[in-house]
């Protein structure tokens, strides 16, 4: 994995390319993260559960509570929900350049929140195919509070740990996986968007 990580007014970006990855395991990978959560970054993942569970077809709505402890040593038992992008402000849709795309809103850290709803902020996530693999994009956004650069930077080694990770385990689990041809069991959604920014919208999720 290669990636730079950078900071602007919005949050914190990091910019990734991956080999021997493609798209389509990274769309397959949202709807199927209990798979590998804890493959996805074993010194910091607990266990993944979907309070709300991914529809096949269709993620978006989803919720999923992610039980994980950062750089920082606080233990984080985060509830995090699928947007539509119509529901996320437009400033914040203006950072998406790739044509597949999930945005993940965090609403807290108990079910009271999961039920309010309310983001605290956003991790947009995006990506597409190269030569060798995939290239992306990772957005952290705070809404409900601003994300100071010292937030970002133990957020950014975090999931740059999580996106290294996808090199090491994902070409193979999804491979494994293509045997359960049951959609309840082994769902997939393919998250292509038309259009960049705010004008973006989802290809094949009605």
């Amino acid at each position: 994995m290669n990636y730079s990580v950078s900071h602007d007014a919005l949050g914190t970006h990091i910019d990734w390319s991956l080999d021997a990855v493609t798209a389509r395991m990274i769309d397959w990978f949202w709807s199927n993260m209990e798979k590998g959560f804890m493959l996805w970054h074993p010194e910091q993942h607990e266990a993944l559960e979907w309070p709300v569970p991914v529809v096949h077809g269709n993620p978006l709505g989803a919720i999923h509570n992610a039980p994980q402890t950062w750089d920082d040593g606080r233990r984080q038992n985060i509830f995090i929900r699928f947007e539509k992008l119509e529901d996320v402000a437009p400033e914040i849709r203006d950072v998406i350049c790739y044509p597949h795309v999930i945005v993940a809103a965090g609403l807290g850290f108990d079910r009271e929140a999961m039920e309010k709803g309310d983001p605290m902020g956003y991790r947009i996530h995006q990506w597409q195919a190269s030569d060798t693999g995939v290239i992306g994009k990772s957005s952290g956004i705070g809404t409900r509070r601003k994300e100071t650069v010292e937030d970002g930077r133990i957020w950014a080694a975090h999931a740059a740990g999580e996106i290294g990770n996808w090199e090491v385990f994902l070409p193979q689990l999804y491979s494994l996986y293509r045997v359960v041809t049951d959609p309840k069991r082994n769902p997939f959604t393919d998250l292509s968007v038309d259009g960049k920014g705010r004008n973006a919208r989802y290809r094949h999720i009605r």
